[in-house]
């Protein structure tokens, strides 16, 4: 049984990351028909976050020339995430990780979810590991995911062929994401920021 959708005045900004940067990735067919599901929703206000448009400092240097001030600011604004990430040989994308690593106090007391796919774990090997790299920089992960197992077998024309269900399982996340971004945007305002950054 789905949650019961939340009605309140306020709007979350949701980041949309598509951790995928190779070339003809599957990635964007995912992320697009999960952000058409994103912005029906009218508790959410979109932005596709896509890590393939940002040049990000592989020697993880502040350096001011590069896309990092952009994606900072882009971070710090989202209220929740959702990202979405395929699996590489039982692991997560590189430059997913060198996204995360890059900031700091722009994920703090977020809540984010997962939208993963691959070939017979449908990328949940990856997920798990990104909770504990999440977890480090105290953000909430959502327990419940949408996941595309053989996830080339499952769109078609750019739509999941059980699409019912898996928008199904969209809602239930983006629920949970809304409860939860709701809680931790009041307690990110009374939570002490000497705790936060240390």
């Amino acid at each position: 049984m789905l949650l019961e959708k939340i009605s309140t005045g306020a709007s979350l900004r949701l980041g949309i990351i598509l951790g995928s940067t190779r070339k003809g990735r599957f990635g964007e067919t995912v992320a697009k028909w999960f952000e058409e599901i994103a912005r029906q929703d009218h508790r959410f206000e979109t932005d596709l976050i896509d890590l393939s448009e940002f040049s990000l400092p592989w020697d993880m240097s502040k350096d001011m020339d590069s896309d990092l001030p952009l994606f900072s600011d882009r971070i710090a604004e989202a209220d929740v995430f959702v990202v979405i990430t395929p699996e590489y040989n039982h692991g997560y994308p590189a430059y997913l990780k060198l996204a995360i690593d890059s900031l700091h106090e722009e994920w703090n007391a977020k809540p984010l979810g997962f939208v993963s796919y691959g070939g017979s774990s449908g990328g949940l090997r990856a997920v798990e590991q990104l909770r504990n790299v999440f977890a480090e920089l105290r953000m909430t992960t959502i327990r419940d995911c949408v996941s595309f197992h053989w996830a080339h077998a499952r769109f078609h024309n750019g739509r999941p062929t059980e699409e019912f269900r898996y928008a199904s399982s969209a809602e239930k996340l983006l629920n949970e994401l809304y409860w939860w971004g709701n809680v931790l945007k009041q307690a990110r305002m009374n939570f002490p920021q000497s705790v936060l950054r240390s």
